[in-house]
């Protein structure tokens, strides 16, 4: 994992660059550098976020679990698709433990729907799934 400036995004793609470019779904993952300090708080040391293999870091808040979910960041959208867990290998990576620490902790796995450039410092907002039902008031039998 490298710190990058910006990175371009696909839509229906994913990060260009990234080992899962043109995968089905799993386009970009994104996590929260609050979330991290806590799991580090909770571990006792502090680690790199570049060592949880996410693709990008915002530097506070919760990140939406909720399958539909949209994260704008920059002039990118992107609609979450499932919690990121954290897997055992995090152990080796940041220490013995980092896996149970960064459990609801280690962002969510999103696929891009527009494609554009993501830049440090880009905002973020974040929108409530779409109904699954459209609002059929006003309708008569």
């Amino acid at each position: 994992m490298r710190s990058l400036e910006a990175v371009v995004a696909e839509a229906g793609k994913g990060l260009v660059g990234d080992r899962y470019h043109g995968s089905r779904h799993r386009h970009v993952t994104v996590q929260s550098l609050e979330l991290l300090d806590r799991a580090a708080q909770e571990l006792g040391y502090a680690f790199d976020c570049g060592a949880t293999r996410r693709n990008l870091t915002v530097d506070t808040g919760e990140i939406p679990a909720q399958p539909g979910t949209r994260i704008v960041i920059g002039e990118v959208e992107l609609e979450v698709v499932r919690v990121a867990a954290p897997c055992k290998l995090l152990d080796d990576a940041i220490g013995s433990g980092a896996a149970t620490a960064l459990r609801r902790r280690a962002g969510s796995a999103c696929r891009a729907l527009t494609s554009g450039t993501i830049r440090v410092g880009d905002a973020v907002s974040v929108r409530p799934p779409a109904t699954t039902h459209p609002d059929m008031s006003g309708y008569r039998v």
